[in-house]
């Protein structure tokens, strides 16, 4: 469907241009332009579509409400003089509450950032989130600065292991604020990829707040993976409205917002798990997290499974094997949480995740 409308865009655009183009350099700016804009909007009508099927596929088993906060402003303005520069970035979250939960006890959080350099947090997850609510865990979900399906502006708010760390907290702070029931001592994180890079970089700033984390497959180490990585995937980074400036022009601020990087700063029970098959986050990323944290004398727990079917997915797909791993997770997870219902075997994984 979005093939055929981009088709029909570059059919349409001589015709509804403002004015006529002559120029093939400005011509094809301004096509490339319009791709870009419709490509936004067909990101807020797949997250649209998304929204509603969150309901569908997780309403039977939890209250869900989808609202709007707010982090710190932009770390990087195009204007600082222009109207509304400085203000706080809005995002949106998703909070997900078990309707079996007894509210007049207290109950743990999880905090859950989505992955990807630009994406959102998706009924990719559903199995994921149905499983945590089986335990008793309410559970946030940020749509942090950078995300996908909330238009240009959000887009470009990117602040890649920088103020959506910010963000991902202010959701926590959320929480405890309005459901009473919330235990602010039963705080935990759990991200995968990008996720897992920001439930690192929060744990590490704020060890005070959160009881435990697991990061899965985390990216680790920006100045290595914009090393293997190719040209594309490195302008997300250089983009103007982003950092700005390649790996060899600024080290320390590729540094700054790399885990690995800041291992000295751990001081909360850590799981961390990879494959050595990853297409996404080679193991060497995070092979070079567990050695800092090896060299600072940290205590975590981790694991480098070996080729594992589903490479950068392996714990997250539907697969006995899959289940069998994040029930490994949640024990973990338990421990420090506490929740009402936590699994005690993996039958109890598959029977949470499906209706």
């Amino acid at each position: 469907m979005r093939y055929l409308l981009l088709i029909m865009l570059v059919t349409a655009l001589p015709v509804w241009a403002a004015e006529p183009v002559t120029d093939t350099d400005a011509k094809l700016d301004q096509i490339l332009h319009a791709f870009e804009s419709l490509n936004h909007r067909l990101d807020a009508l797949e997250k649209r579509v998304d929204d509603g099927l969150w309901f569908d596929r997780v309403g039977d088993v939890a209250d869900i409400d989808k609202v709007r906060l707010w982090g710190p402003p932009k770390w990087k303005e195009e204007s600082e003089t222009a109207i509304g520069a400085g203000n706080p970035v809005k995002f949106w979250a998703y909070v997900f509450i078990p309707r079996q939960l007894d509210r007049k006890a207290s109950a743990p959080l999880l905090v859950f950032p989505h992955g990807g350099v630009h994406s959102d947090f998706s009924t990719y997850y559903t199995h994921v989130v149905r499983e945590m609510l089986a335990q008793g865990y309410v559970v946030v979900a940020p749509e942090y600065r950078g995300s996908t399906g909330y238009g240009r502006g959000t887009y470009e708010s990117i602040d890649y292991g920088g103020l959506e760390v910010e963000d991902t907290d202010a959701c926590r702070k959320y929480v405890l604020e309005n459901y009473g029931f919330v235990d602010k001592n039963r705080v935990g994180m759990i991200g995968w990829s990008h996720g897992g890079l920001i439930s690192l970089m929060n744990i590490f700033e704020r060890p005070d707040d959160y009881a435990c984390a697991y990061a899965g497959v985390p990216v680790s180490d920006l100045i290595a993976r914009l090393g293997y990585l190719d040209d594309e995937y490195r302008d997300l980074y250089r983009a103007d409205f982003h950092i700005g400036q390649d790996v060899y022009e600024n080290i320390p601020e590729y540094k700054r917002r790399s885990p690995a990087w800041n291992a000295a700063k751990l001081q909360t029970p850590l799981l961390v798990f990879t494959n050595t098959n990853d297409e996404d986050v080679n193991v060497l990323e995070v092979e070079h997290l567990i050695q800092a944290l090896k060299a600072e004398d940290k205590e975590f727990e981790y694991e480098i499974f070996q080729d594992v079917p589903g490479g950068h997915s392996f714990d997250r797909l539907d697969t006995r094997q899959a289940q069998e791993i994040r029930l490994r997770v949640y024990k973990f997870l338990a421990k420090y949480l506490k929740p009402a219902a936590p699994f005690k075997n993996v039958d109890q994984v598959h029977a949470a995740g499906y209706r």
